[in-house]
């Protein structure tokens, strides 16, 4: 599957262009608005780009959060689980003048997938899971209130992750040969042009999604899938841009991005889903792995790799073992077209269709902003610590649409849209 390679050569314009469009397509920064940008320190001369962009359209402040992953991985290592489990005083603080500002938060992803490789996923799950507790009512405070993107510049170490019988340098040139043409950057055309078609024509394929009231979806493959869940009566189908509710300005969350979504009712679904695809999570990998969900939650799984791993993220809390996102890609997917596992979810959930255990979208219902998280999970939202994708498209997988009065409509077969 793997497509000719070295299309666009990686220049100073090209990435300044990159950089534009996830500022003012990706963001859609405004002017006065504060933006967070989320990058590692290693990625600093793009970090410049990003800040510089940022101003130029209009942006008042450009506060930089810095990662680093040796380091992290050094603070796993050496430091007590309850010293890294603890948010600090000024931690909170800090979330809480996210609520009052609203900034526009930039994440640009570069992070070596085997990071935290060997660490302790005991460890690295209790200190998710005590962190996030604390920190979700702050991110739940502004869901929904600001403008917000992921992207991803490549790095040497997730290159040869990605092309390990590579050299280094032939690997960076296939990663950022993929990212830049996942994200319709060739150098040569507009991309913001591109990206309004392919968001016009997400937009149409929601809207027909939206159109039908279908009560559940069944899903079925050769490999095993065999799988229901109810969806939410009410609840749209989203994908591509979104809205930011505070301002009115449109925003692209994820760049790649390919899905239509929706959040199922938690605790309705029944059957078996076969992962078609690895799930990279906390460095480590899943392998071909099945959940068996009964009564809406999972109540068995089984993995060739990563078994303790799947099962500890199914207890993360009392709702990780319901499904929080429903989401339709076909395998035309320029994700899927790379032919390999990018090994970070930004990329791996727009290859082809996926769910998420976890959390789901409370703005996937009509009044969905307006409302609390508790409020949202009543009228079937999940609500999680985790929220965890996996894939399950085949070539073969079928998907139909349930009216409420029993009638199927053929929504996928053959992997793609009916």
């Amino acid at each position: 599957m793997e497509r000719n390679l070295f299309a666009v050569k990686v220049t100073q314009d090209v990435l300044r262009e990159y950089a534009r469009l996830i500022v003012r397509f990706g963001a859609n920064v405004q002017p006065g608005q504060t933006v967070l940008l989320y990058i590692a320190a290693e990625q600093s001369a793009f970090a410049a780009m990003i800040t510089e962009e940022c101003y130029l359209a209009g942006a008042k402040k450009v506060n930089l959060e810095w990662q680093c992953d040796s380091i992290s991985r050094l603070h796993f290592r050496y430091a007590a689980q309850d010293v890294l489990a603890e948010v600090a005083e000024w931690e909170e603080s800090k979330a809480g003048r996210m609520i009052e500002e609203l900034p526009c938060r930039i994440f640009i992803e570069s992070e070596d997938p085997d990071a935290m490789a060997g660490i302790s996923p005991e460890k690295l799950s209790a200190v998710h899971r005590s962190r996030a507790g604390v920190l979700k009512p702050y991110l739940d405070a502004i869901e929904g209130k600001h403008q917000w993107t992921i992207a991803a510049i490549a790095s040497e170490k997730w290159a040869m992750k990605c092309f390990p019988g590579e050299t280094a340098e032939r690997a960076m040139e296939k990663l950022w040969d993929a990212i830049l043409m996942t994200v319709r950057v060739d150098g040569v055309s507009d991309p913001a042009k591109a990206w309004q078609a392919h968001t016009a024509f997400i937009e149409k394929k929601a809207d027909w999604l939206n159109a039908q009231g279908f009560r559940y979806l069944h899903y079925k493959s050769a490999n095993g899938t065999d799988f229901t869940t109810e969806l939410i009566p009410g609840a749209r189908w989203e994908g591509a841009a979104t809205v930011n509710t505070h301002n009115g300005v449109s925003y692209i969350p994820n760049m790649p991005t390919e899905e239509i979504f929706t959040s199922p009712l938690a605790g309705s679904c029944e059957g078996t889903l076969v992962a078609t695809k690895p799930l990279s999570w906390n460095s480590q990998l899943i392998e071909n792995f099945s959940i068996q969900f009964k009564n809406g939650r999972a109540v068995s799984c089984k993995a060739e790799k990563g078994q303790e791993l799947l099962e500890k993220m199914l207890r993360m809390d009392d709702c990780s073992d319901m499904l929080g996102e429903a989401a339709l890609v076909p395998k035309e997917s320029p994700v899927n077209r790379c032919g390999f596992l990018f090994f970070e979810t930004l990329f791996d959930e727009n290859a082809c269709c996926h769910v998420a255990l976890g959390a789901g979208f409370k703005e996937v219902l009509p009044d969905g902003d307006s409302l609390t998280v508790a409020e949202a999970q009543a009228r079937g939202v999940n609500d999680s610590v985790i929220h965890v994708d996996f894939m399950i498209g085949s070539d073969d997988l079928a998907i139909d649409g349930i009216r409420p009065d029993g009638s199927r409509v053929p929504v996928f077969r053959d992997g793609t849209w009916a």
